[in-house]
């Protein structure tokens, strides 16, 4: 029964995978869609307020300034909005103002797509806070992160060229033609088989007990939508799509769960297409399918083998038993591998292996499916790695889709590569040894190291999902992790555009004999080698330590 669940899944987002991306494609070549007789008046109407001529192009530094001049202001509002949410309206529960760590935490995390939550949504923050920041931020975010993938695309396209697109209509076009519409139907569709969408004060009822409870009540289908189409992630309640007002059916649960690969396995269809070459782009899709239905099988052994501890199998503990194990499993492999980070069970209570295969999955670079864009971007960047060494093991310069691959490109892939690893470990490793960082752990031990290096690892990852063991809500959490989230991001975003600026200068190199093919087994054997070398040289000693240990330890019968 498991493996059908898994098997109808995964099938039928292979399905939707060329419908979408083949759109997708059309979209971004400025080619008429179905959509457009109902949606091109605010493709217009945004190019009009913004004051901006869609037939300019920009050269890859302008393209960036825009970039990051806009995503400034997206943080600068949602920050603000954040600080004056007690004298703002569409505020039932009248709701304080934030604290401005938590504030900053939040800005730095929805901005930049992580959507990393050290508050509960419906404790913290209105409705204006939750729809006009958050739910909006989700919009703008993944569509930041779709312009940075075609800057980087038009770079392996154009020949001889100072201009990598317009970022301003790359947005737009992104919003108003595939988020937009895919989220209007998703609420739609999430509305209709029980998630609220409300904006009535929270109830207060009186339980069987004869006791009080308040029911929080909410905006939530339409959050719901976006977050997970987006690969945002922030829920609008604290437990996230585990919450049943969230989450309430089997069907929501498979509805939401196809929306966190939706999108990111789409692009990669939409890559191939656009370089011309589908082979090249299955062959991609094959690398992340492997990674992808590797997690799964570990994390099913995991989650199935007897625990002496506890005298259970499997341990039903932390998961959604509504739905049933393979569920939460499926969620939780599925939502670390698009840095999506949403939840459907709590991850601390999942068996050791289930928890490092997703701390794994995130440590490679959310490069398996990864976020709307940025995770191809992410892929990407390994598939130059390996272009440029398979180069230098035959004494060639390495070429990929005609163009060189030279030093000053593979400069820029190693700062996308190695930085999120070194904002994980120098991150972890600081928060081992300082007091004021131990105090949050909810757990000793092996279990309580993994705390802390997923929480830099999620962020960093621009996932933002959590352990759900460390309390991040303090100063010193807020600080580090929002400022691990902006660094994270600028360091694939950064070399994504710059590099489709300089590839595009370039003139085409034709194949010949020698040029390395990538659309190969060959070439798969070789690019999930040079992913997990990475992996496990950057990560092997944080994971024995952590779930590793806890795994041997919990087969040798021994808690702590």
């Amino acid at each position: 029964m498991i493996g059908v669940q898994i098997a109808i899944f995964a099938l039928f987002v292979m399905c939707m995978t060329p419908l979408l991306g083949s759109y997708m494609v059309r979209i971004f070549r400025g080619e008429t869609t179905f959509a457009h007789p109902f949606l091109e008046w605010l493709e217009r109407l945004s190019y009009r307020l913004g004051g901006i001529d869609a037939k300019v192009e920009m050269p890859w530094k302008s393209y960036l300034k825009a970039l990051f001049i806009f995503n400034f202001f997206g943080f600068l509002a949602i920050f603000l909005l954040q600080i004056l949410q007690q004298w703002l309206p569409l505020n039932p529960q009248h709701l304080p103002s934030v604290p401005w760590p938590l504030a900053f935490n939040t800005a730095a995390s929805f901005v930049t797509n992580t959507n990393w939550q050290a508050y509960s949504g419906e404790t913290t923050l209105s409705y204006l806070t939750q729809m006009s920041g958050l739910a909006v931020q989700n919009f703008l975010s993944a569509a930041t992160g779709l312009s940075a993938l075609l800057a980087l695309t038009r770079g392996f396209l154009r020949k001889n060229a100072e201009t990598i697109g317009n970022f301003w209509v790359d947005l737009v076009r992104s919003i108003v033609y595939l988020l937009l519409p895919l989220s209007i139907l998703m609420a739609i569709l999430l509305v209709s088989n029980g998630v609220i969408q409300t904006f009535s004060p929270y109830v207060e009822v009186t339980t069987l007990e004869n006791a009080k409870q308040t029911i929080p009540l909410g905006p939530v289908a339409s959050q719901i939508a976006i977050k997970q189409l987006g690969t945002n992630g922030g829920g609008f309640f604290g437990a996230n799509s585990a919450h049943p007002f969230e989450n309430p059916s089997a069907f929501t649960n498979f509805l939401e769960m196809v929306c966190l690969l939706l999108i990111p396995a789409a692009t990669v269809y939409m890559f191939g297409l656009l370089i011309g070459s589908r082979r090249h782009a299955w062959l991609l899709f094959a690398v992340m399918g492997i990674f992808w239905l590797s997690g799964m099988a570990i994390s099913l052994y995991s989650e199935h083998v007897h625990n002496p501890v506890l005298e259970a199998y499997p341990v039903l503990e932390g998961q959604e038993t509504r739905l049933g194990a393979a569920n939460s499993l499926l969620w939780t492999v599925s939502t670390t591998d698009t840095a999506n980070g949403s939840v459907n069970a709590m991850i601390s209570s999942l068996s050791p292996l289930v928890g490092g295969v997703a701390m794994f999955n995130i440590m490679l670079g959310e490069l398996i499916y990864g976020g709307v864009g940025v995770g191809l971007a992410s892929m990407l960047m390994f598939v130059l790695l390996t272009v440029f060494l398979a180069g230098l093991m035959v004494g060639r310069t390495p070429e990929y889709l005609g163009k060189k691959i030279e030093k000053r490109e593979i400069q820029w892939v190693m700062m996308a590569v190695l930085t999120p690893d070194a904002l994980i470990l120098l991150g972890a490793g600081l928060s081992s040894v300082i007091p004021e960082a131990l105090i949050s752990l909810g757990n000793q031990g092996p279990h309580g190291l993994s705390e802390i290096i997923y929480a830099f690892t999620s962020a960093s990852g621009n996932n933002g999902s959590a352990f759900a063991g460390l309390n991040a809500n303090t100063s010193y959490y807020n600080l580090t992790l929002g400022c691990v989230m902006l660094i994270a991001r600028a360091a694939i975003i950064i070399p994504s555009v710059a590099m489709g600026g300089i590839l595009a200068q370039k003139r085409g190199t034709p194949p010949s004999k020698g040029t390395f093919s990538t659309d190969s087994w060959l070439f798969v054997v070789l690019l999930i080698s040079v992913i997990l070398i990475v992996g496990a040289l950057s990560f092997f000693p944080a994971l024995a330590l952590g779930p590793i240990v806890e795994h041997l330890l919990m087969l040798a019968n021994r808690s702590f």
